[in-house]
């Protein structure tokens, strides 16, 4: 089967840094299915790998950690699925990924995809609406509310693929105020058309602006990206008793400045409930059947904004330049291969 990998890690720049390759078509065993990938779409989580981990010697790295496909073949443990169902998922970080012709996924962290939209559109949302569900439900617990704060939430980065998500959310499933973050004029006018109440520029200091929206101080923060440089302004905007998540990877996270407020910190990785085969893993297969019931009942869309074909190394490559340039908007797909 086609597929897409590395040998060496390192930079994008390089000849070899994504080839294409052929590798033997898998079996699906225990609670695997087998999926004949349609689309695929790429993370930031993909270009972090892809510069730091190597395979085994002699092996193959295969990337990519958003799917949609169509079940082929269904392993004798698995009874969610089966031949012929259209179906869409994040993977996990331990085994090989999606970029490839056929791929092996667990059934627990599989939902069904949404039948209104196209491949493409659906392959934007996995990863992304895993993380910032995870985050907004299951880490901030959002609908619960903070005595005495504004019943308002700050998405920094709220033109990035996982802010883009997290707003439609909360504005589908609860009534808090949404005040998201973007820099350019264009990820502004995006953040603002995906349903955000107000937008805060987080070039310019961020607790001045949510204070001049004259709302009073919110319950909750969910950062993004960057989250070093904010820091001082979270903890400064957010409401005593409050709520903070983050999702990127600062080298340090000084989080004394919380203490006076009593602010809970809560770090998402959608990846956890797979790496370690949590008690509540289904609920990630759970949770993306419901997103794809939101997406066909027109409460959430895709948040697609660039499409590539074939799925090949050379699109791949220009997928990862992209991501690695800090300002993409949404999400980048490549369609079939």
């Amino acid at each position: 089967m086609k597929a897409i990998g590395y040998r060496i890690p390192g930079a994008i720049d390089r000849q070899d840094a994504l080839v294409d390759i052929e590798l033997t078509q898998p079996k699906a065993n225990g609670r695997d299915i087998l999926v004949k990938v349609e689309a695929v779409s790429v993370n930031p989580v993909d270009t972090k790998i892809r510069r730091s981990a190597a395979p085994a010697d002699g092996e193959w790295k295969v990337l990519g950690w958003d799917a949609v496909g169509t079940v082929v073949e269904a392993g004798p443990d698995a009874h969610s699925f089966r031949p012929g169902d259209e179906v869409y998922y994040a993977g996990a970080l331990t085994r090989p990924g999606a970029n490839s012709e056929f791929h092996l996924v667990d059934e627990r962290v599989v939902g069904r995809k949404p039948t209104s939209i196209t491949n493409a559109e659906a392959a934007a949302l996995p990863l992304t609406a895993i993380t910032a569900w995870e985050m907004l439900f299951d880490r901030l617990d959002i609908r619960k509310p903070v005595a005495g704060a504004a019943n308002a939430i700050v998405i920094i980065g709220g033109a990035g693929g996982v802010g883009s998500i997290a707003i439609q959310l909360v504005r589908a499933l609860t009534d808090l105020t949404v005040i998201a973050s973007a820099s350019r004029p264009e990820t502004q006018a995006w953040a603002k058309d995906l349903g955000a109440h107000h937008v805060v520029d987080h070039s310019k200091p961020i607790a001045a602006q949510v204070a001049e929206l004259g709302l009073g101080a919110p319950a909750f923060v969910f950062s993004t990206t960057e989250t070093h440089r904010h820091l001082a302004e979270i903890a400064e905007l957010i409401a005593p008793q409050g709520r903070f998540g983050l999702i990127d990877d600062p080298e340090s996270l000084d989080i004394v400045g919380f203490k006076r407020k009593a602010v809970s910190v809560h770090w998402e990785l959608m990846f956890t409930r797979s790496l370690f085969e949590t008690a509540d893993m289904a609920e990630q297969g759970r949770l993306l059947t419901e997103v794809a019931k939101l997406v066909d009942g027109g409460q959430i869309r895709t948040t697609v904004t660039e499409t590539l074909s074939p799925i090949n190394a050379a699109n791949l490559k220009k997928a990862h330049q992209l991501i690695e340039t800090g300002s993409a908007r949404g999400k980048i797909v490549l369609e079939g291969f």
